[in-house]
């Protein structure tokens, strides 16, 4: 057999009746750029979440870097962020002229380990951003407790966590803002880049929607220097179709993860992903942690399964860093876990003939490796 990693044709063939009359729409009226399509989706997106204003824009990257502007961090402040993240975490608080400021993971769910924070705050310390890894939620209950403490703001990056839970309540509406990624690959993904940001405050709200369009605060009065940053008619008018699918895809994405678990459980070779009592995971991504790892992504790459590492460097270890002169020592949790995870084939149409071969081969490693 031949496993891909992911088929996003799939979804698009089960919703193109769907996705195809929402496009033709867009066309047909041109209403390509800050358009009703838009802000039906903010609404809509908003509604879904219990969150009181939802604001688009071009990608998740942009809405982790507007929040930070919104909130006035910048040159000689510092944020903490996790140590294992994709790098658009980190990155937008050095493009900001800010230092980000590492914090190790918890080995169980690879979120920011909140026992480790206090230690790193400073009088410079403006800000926190977790990360939901995986589809996951860190332990927003001490972050906001420790945020409260020493009057920091918190910055969810949601960009894994599209349907994620904590006791019942959607992540994104836990912290001052949070930010969501739509990239194609996402548990609610467009056609190509968007993003969003969600706020409690309406003051705040205005001056992020300011930010992402270049500062304007109506029609050629620019109070502040912005950006472009805008989602598009096209991928909104997706969206809007897809979010009404999301929490079936994610029950799917959670069923698949059962039976991954259901076939691996009791392998002392690997160790499976976890969900805390007060979560729900919407599995973004199912990743394991693999004795030998690079051995067994290589045999399933011969056995015509894709797999992926998510992701292969912390972000400490990354070049953009190499100043700093971190060590293993001063990350140990991500310095090991970086060595041993492996993504798995994973998305809701995913057959269960597919996953009981990725299990078998597997088994079938470890097995003639003993």
């Amino acid at each position: 057999m031949t496993i891909d990693f992911l088929d996003l044709h799939k979804q698009y063939l089960s919703i193109k009746d769907e996705v195809d009359v929402a496009m033709t729409k867009v066309i047909a009226s041109s209403a390509f750029i800050k358009s009703s399509p838009v802000t039906t989706f903010e609404n809509e997106f908003a509604a879904y979440l219990k969150a009181e204003h939802v604001v688009s824009c071009g990608n998740g990257t942009d809405a982790l870097e507007i929040c930070l502007t919104a909130f006035g961090i910048g040159e000689g402040d510092e944020v903490l962020v996790p140590a294992m993240s994709w790098i658009s975490t980190s990155e937008v608080v050095a493009t900001r002229k800010a230092t980000p400021v590492f914090v190790d993971i918890d080995a169980e769910t690879y979120c920011i380990d909140v026992s480790k924070i206090e230690d790193k705050i400073t009088e410079k310390t403006k800000a926190i951003i977790p990360v939901h890894l995986y589809g996951h939620p860190a332990d927003m209950m001490g972050i906001i407790e420790l945020a409260k403490k020493y009057n920091l703001k918190v910055i969810e990056d949601c960009a894994q966590a599209h349907g994620t839970e904590i006791n019942g309540k959607k992540v994104g509406t836990f912290g001052d803002a949070a930010t969501y990624s739509f990239f194609p690959t996402k548990n609610l993904g467009a056609f190509g880049d968007a993003g969003a940001i969600v706020v409690k405050d309406t003051n705040l709200k205005l001056k992020i929607l300011a930010i992402a369009n270049h500062g304007q605060e109506e029609r050629h009065k620019h109070i502040t220097h912005g950006r472009n940053s805008r989602m598009d008619g096209i991928q909104a008018a997706v969206l809007s179709v897809k979010l009404k699918y999301l929490e079936k895809w994610i029950n799917l994405r959670r069923k698949i993860a059962n039976q991954y678990k259901e076939e691996l459980t009791g392998m002392e070779n690997i160790k499976l992903p976890v969900e805390a009592s007060a979560a729900k995971h919407a599995y973004h991504l199912y990743v394991i942690r693999a004795e030998n790892r690079d051995g067994l992504k290589k045999n399933l790459q011969e056995k015509g399964i894709a797999t992926m590492i998510h992701y292969p460097k912390a972000l400490p270890f990354q070049l953009c860093y190499q100043d700093y002169d971190f060590e293993e020592v001063h990350f140990p949790v991500a310095s090991k876990v970086q060595n041993e995870i492996l993504s798995l084939p994973f998305y809701p149409e995913f057959s269960t003939e597919a996953l009981k071969y990725v299990a078998m081969n597997i088994k079938d490693f470890y097995f003639e490796k003993a």
